[in-house]
């Protein structure tokens, strides 16, 4: 299975947000053929009906992939209008948070191949980062359409298993909104250095986007880039034995952060 399956059989998305969206370009601009793409969405928008996708309509009897991309709380909603769809022939891809494989299976049936995956929110500019996890019924072959789908907003990377769902939710999930967090309160700190709010907080959103391009980029430890920039006795030094505390820094506070959406994410998951 393959890319040449989608463009000839066809994939189904089912719910088309800003991360439904987001895939559909990736993949129209990639070079999928709108005429190969059914789309189910009650309230779409105008660049969706601009697409020449197959919107709203009857969707093929044996769909190559069918990608859920609906709200967890829209999906006792959603899922019974493509339930039909299972059984094996098609590949079902969700993007639903904390929904679980078993919950598929339940919906879908017996036999039927499930890769869930989580994505993050910088994948609306093509810069996330999505993991994946098959079922038992989710062969390489699954697993590899299922990836390359997913790399049209991003970079992909494979878990061992289910169990870690729940810890990548909490770092790579939920992890845009500490990092947005950081830069607010990094300009609010040079605010309060005397700095004006417009320029501390240019100074701070591209302080973070530039440390995280080059950590991504260099060929370093995020740890060795760190020494790099701090000299001896130094202002940076000063900052990071604040930061660095293994009380009230950086360490501590990240781990109970990181610990409480995993708890969380296995609250919602138990339903």
């Amino acid at each position: 299975m393959d890319m040449s399956d989608i463009e000839r059989r066809g994939l189904v998305l089912l719910g088309c947000g800003k991360m439904g969206s987001a895939m559909l370009a990736g993949w129209l601009s990639g070079g999928l053929p709108p005429g190969s793409v059914w789309v189910r969405d009650p309230k779409p928008s105008e660049w969706l009906q601009g697409t020449g996708v197959h919107l709203n309509e009857d969707l093929p009897e044996d769909p190559a992939v069918l990608l859920v991309a609906v709200k967890p709380q829209m999906m006792d909603e959603a899922l019974p209008g493509a339930a039909d769809l299972g059984g094996g022939g098609t590949l079902v891809v969700s993007v639903a948070a904390g929904t679980s494989l078993a919950r598929f299976e339940k919906s879908f049936g017996d036999g039927t191949p499930v890769v869930r995956a989580m994505p993050n929110t910088p994948a609306a500019i093509g810069r996330g980062i999505t993991s994946i996890v098959g079922n038992a019924e989710a062969g390489s072959d699954h697993l590899d359409l299922a990836e390359t789908l997913l790399k049209a907003v991003g970079q992909v990377v494979r878990l061992e298993g289910e169990d870690q769902m729940d810890a990548v939710t909490a770092v790579s999930g939920s992890g845009p909104a500490y990092v947005f967090h950081l830069i607010e309160t990094l300009a609010a700190a040079g605010e309060a250095e005397g700095l004006p709010p417009e320029l501390a907080l240019a100074l701070a959103k591209a302080t973070v986007g530039g440390a995280g391009q080059l950590a991504e980029d260099s060929g370093e430890d995020p740890g060795q880039l760190r020494v790099n920039v701090t000299s001896p006795n130094g202002t940076t030094q000063a900052a990071l034995e604040v930061l660095m505390d293994e009380e009230s820094g950086f360490p501590a506070l990240l781990k109970r952060a990181v610990h409480a959406a995993a708890e969380r994410s296995r609250e919602l998951g138990r339903g």
